[in-house]
């Protein structure tokens, strides 16, 4: 029965790797028998990858600039409701220093990642936008700063921002709204994502593996959802709990089962930009460089302050957070070569090439 099973899973994997889609009963066969195909599912991403983008793992450095937040969703450590996080903000002159930093390092794409702090107005952060582009015209900026209106993506866009990345989270709605506060929607959130594509960013989605209440079939789902949004960008990693949060106490997600998504997300959207995450090396000391052995080509070290990192704690645990960032940049450099990968001085852009003849 096992090697029925290995020789079903090899041929959907096949036809995966070159059709670049399947059923969402075919994603799932696989995600229950992953145990007897994830090595040939990674070799065949790891193939398509380098067709597209060689050897060659970009960087971005982020800038965690904000750590308030006006949502409450129950699995996140800077939640509205934990009174135990110690709130910051980066100003200006801050966040700039920190480009300029990473700039010197060779970072030539800059993530500003925040909670959904109302007081970075759309004013605010079009002028900071706009202040990195004039210092660094040669760099991508992405933004990730939760859901905001059409009007301020917008403005944003046409301050300068490159890509915008705001993960989903999950893409079944009973699923959402048990992970989420009733005021939050997942219309809204699915609909950010389309206002996204229409204004022309580079758009990134994502999910957790392994959060509270998820089932294989609700994975076998994301594949499908993400087959049809066509982000440029996916960013996935474990579900890690927090201690201040009402999923204190559940299971975190596996790397086994993260490595194994990261792999079919490869095969079915080819050209995507896809990070081995933070939360994929907290879990695991060697969780990115799994994840880039698993079809990965993104990796994001923090450029933040060392004074705030350990205030920005989505989960427990979290990795470099003591770290300076030219310290980080090159620890992840020799990790990454020892994989037979290297780091490059790029901004990373999106290839579009077609593999189907």
């Amino acid at each position: 029965m096992q090697k029925q099973h290995t020789a079903i899973s090899s041929n959907l994997i096949d036809k995966l790797a070159k059709e670049h889609s399947l059923t969402a009963n075919e994603y799932l066969y696989l995600i229950k028998n992953r145990a007897e195909c994830s090595e040939y599912l990674f070799k065949n991403a790891v193939d398509v990858r380098e067709k597209i983008y060689g050897k060659d793992v970009y960087i971005r450095g982020l800038i965690e600039f904000t750590n308030y937040c006006k949502n409450d969703c129950l699995y996140c450590g800077i939640r509205r409701s934990n009174k135990c996080a110690q709130r910051y903000r980066l100003n200006k002159e801050d966040i700039l220093s920190c480009c300029k930093q990473g700039y010197e390092l060779g970072f030539r794409t800059f993530v500003m990642q925040g909670g959904e702090d109302m007081f970075f107005t759309d004013e605010i952060l079009v002028d900071i936008v706009k202040s990195i582009k004039a210092k660094y015209p040669d760099c991508a900026i992405t933004l990730s700063l939760g859901e905001r209106s059409f009007e301020s993506y917008k403005a944003l866009k046409e301050a300068g921002a490159d890509r915008y990345l705001l993960r989903h989270e999950t893409a079944s709605k009973s699923h959402y709204e048990k992970l989420h506060p009733k005021e939050m929607s997942f219309e809204n959130r699915i609909n950010c994502l389309e206002n996204l594509k229409k204004l022309g960013y580079q758009v990134g989605a994502g999910f957790m593996v392994g959060s509270p209440f998820q089932t294989e079939e609700d994975l076998a789902n994301e594949l499908i959802f993400l087959k049809k949004l066509n982000p440029q960008m996916v960013g996935i990693g474990p579900f890690v709990p927090h201690k201040d949060t009402l999923f204190k106490e559940e299971k975190q997600g596996t790397v086994d089962l993260t490595l194994f998504m990261l792999g079919l997300i490869r095969l079915t959207l080819p050209n995507i930009l896809l990070p081995a995450t933070t939360a994929l090396g907290t879990i695991d000391p060697l969780g990115r460089e799994k994840g880039i052995k698993a079809g990965a080509n993104v990796l994001m070290p923090n450029l933040s302050p060392v004074s705030v990192r350990k205030k920005y704690m989505l989960y427990d645990n979290k990795i470099c957070t003591g770290d300076e960032a030219a310290q980080c940049i090159e620890c992840l450099k020799q990790r990454i070569n020892s994989t037979g990968y290297k780091i490059v001085v790029d901004r990373g852009d999106y290839k579009e090439i077609n593999l189907i003849k």
